[in-house]
């Protein structure tokens, strides 16, 4: 058995053409009031690396082009599409139609995220709230659905953009 590590033209990626060409992954991620650049940045890569369809960046979240994002992301900027709305509850509701909509958060009747019945035939939008307040509390109301991540730890939450690859993963495998 060989364990060699591959170099990076054995793994076949796409490239950024390719990317914004092909197929995607039915799965919009909305950043609510994000603080942290590296956490934007972390996001895209994910989002690049599950290849979904787009990111909403919302409220104080940090937009491309700046160089903290550009530090985590290493280019997923350039592949993911993303758009900036300054009001979480606007982008909500205006996914409603064709997504569900999802807020990760630790709240009363969530459902664990191991515990969630993925539809494959489905679309779905995920919001991710702030590092400290977590998702705005209307916003928890007028999505479809309260995902909670299972943690058995003495901490509270995960770092938002670990929780991110977390779900993403979850999502991805189900699709």
């Amino acid at each position: 058995m060989s364990n060699r590590k591959l170099k990076l033209q054995e793994l076949n990626r796409l490239s950024a053409d390719e990317f914004k060409k092909s197929e995607k992954t039915p799965i919009i991620i909305v950043l609510d009031n994000i603080r942290s650049l590296n956490n934007v940045g972390s996001v895209f890569r994910s989002a690049d690396a599950f290849r979904i369809e787009k990111i909403y960046l919302c409220g104080i979240t940090a937009q491309p082009p700046h160089r903290e994002i550009h530090k985590t992301a290493i280019g997923a900027t350039e592949t993911v599409e993303w758009e900036y709305a300054e009001d979480v509850l606007s982008v909500v509701e205006s996914l409603k139609d064709e997504y569900i909509t999802l807020a990760i958060e630790q709240a009363k009747d969530s459902i664990m995220l191991n515990d969630y019945n993925i539809n494959s035939s489905k679309k779905y939008a995920i919001v991710m709230g702030n590092e400290v307040e977590g998702v705005k509390q209307e916003v928890v109301d007028a999505v479809d659905n309260v995902i909670e991540v299972p943690q058995i730890g003495t901490k509270h939450s995960l770092n938002i953009s670990v929780c991110t690859g977390v779900v993403l993963w979850e999502f991805f495998k189900n699709l």
